[in-house]
């Protein structure tokens, strides 16, 4: 894999042409020879010098992930990107965004991080439009080479500060180095209270499906993290999707305190402008497909990291694409568009 390769790969995708699917089997399967090898938490250190940007939910917006990657820049020595999870699915270019996003994978392995979320699973496949479009694309069993692979992506990763931060409040969480970290996940926290980091990296996660039930039952579903959402009450509550649950900001403050942790960045929700602070800052989400499914007029972000732990919000708006209708590959073309 190279740079070059890439490239061509993305004008080939641009002329709406598929890639052969010997390439596709080996793309998936160079990331798989990464993804393995990471624990379900992986630990980012972004050292002096170097930035981590966070990108939200792209929901198989291909044309809009290439201007996001003309902001943040793609993978270098001194720059990292983190994909939160939601990769495939609702927009009708997901193969094109997966395999691009594995590319850089398996070309920058420790600079290229794709945490796993709730559409990298069979359920939302079957609905939202990704099976439909990796068959139509690639074959049956490209599809069934993919879903496998989406059970090795890690599910959170803790970004690290090296550095010490330039700014503290009273109020600051800081890790037991009196540095700041970031706890990234695509939905958020859990059911029960005293999980801590390391539960988090020994959860079990190869070949395994998340599911919906038992998604309310403490931690006995660790997948749970990739569904939750805050809440402005305090403690635990239903969630407005009627799945899973929702966390209030006292949730999120004794679980930061627990586990020396700064802030939670997730995704999982759209959000107007791109992104939202909330939990009295110790929550954060990003969404970073903007004008979601052609019709929400959102914009989108991503999140900027540096060696001390700042954070720099950037905003984007949508980039026109070809006349092909979001979840085009959809059973029966019906699903609900905001889940």
């Amino acid at each position: 894999m190279t740079e070059e390769f890439i490239k061509g790969m993305i004008d080939w995708f641009k002329s709406g042409k598929n890639l052969p699917r010997r390439y596709a089997w080996e793309i998936i399967l160079g990331a798989y020879s990464h993804f393995v090898k990471e624990e379900s938490l992986v630990n980012l250190d972004v050292q002096e010098g170097m930035t981590c940007d966070v990108i939200g939910d792209v929901h198989g917006q291909f044309y809009d992930l290439l201007h996001l990657y003309s902001l943040t820049g793609t993978p270098t020595e001194k720059h990292c990107l983190l994909m939160n999870g939601d990769l495939v699915d609702r927009g009708s270019w997901s193969i094109e965004v997966i395999l691009t996003a594995f590319a850089y994978k398996w070309l920058y392995p420790t600079r290229m991080f794709i945490n796993r979320g709730n559409h990298e699973a069979k359920d939302m496949n079957r609905t939202y439009g990704f099976e439909g479009e990796a068959k139509h694309k690639h074959g049956e069993q490209t599809y069934k080479l993919f879903a496998h692979v989406f059970t090795t992506l890690p599910l959170a990763t803790l970004v690290s500060a090296t550095t010490t931060p330039k700014t503290t409040s009273e109020n600051t969480i800081l890790s037991l180095e009196g540095r700041k970290r970031y706890f990234v996940v695509h939905g958020g926290l859990f059911s029960k209270d005293g999980v801590t980091l390391d539960d988090v990296r020994k959860i079990p996660r190869i070949g395994r499906q998340p599911g919906q039930e038992g998604l309310m039952c403490a931690f006995k579903n660790p997948f749970q993290l990739l569904w939750t959402d805050p809440q402005t009450l305090p403690g635990r509550g239903p969630s407005k999707r009627g799945v899973g649950i929702a966390f209030g900001p006292d949730v999120t403050k004794n679980w930061c305190l627990l586990n020396g942790v700064t802030g939670i960045i997730r995704s999982h929700e759209v959000r107007e402008n791109g992104y939202a602070v909330e939990h009295d800052g110790l929550c954060t989400t990003v969404f970073s497909a903007p004008n979601y499914v052609d019709q929400v007029g959102n914009k989108g972000a991503f999140i900027r990291i540096d060696a001390t732990g700042e954070q720099q919000y950037f905003q984007f708006e949508a980039t026109p694409h070809p006349p092909m209708k979001p979840m085009a590959y959809a059973q029966g073309g019906l699903a609900s568009l905001m889940m």
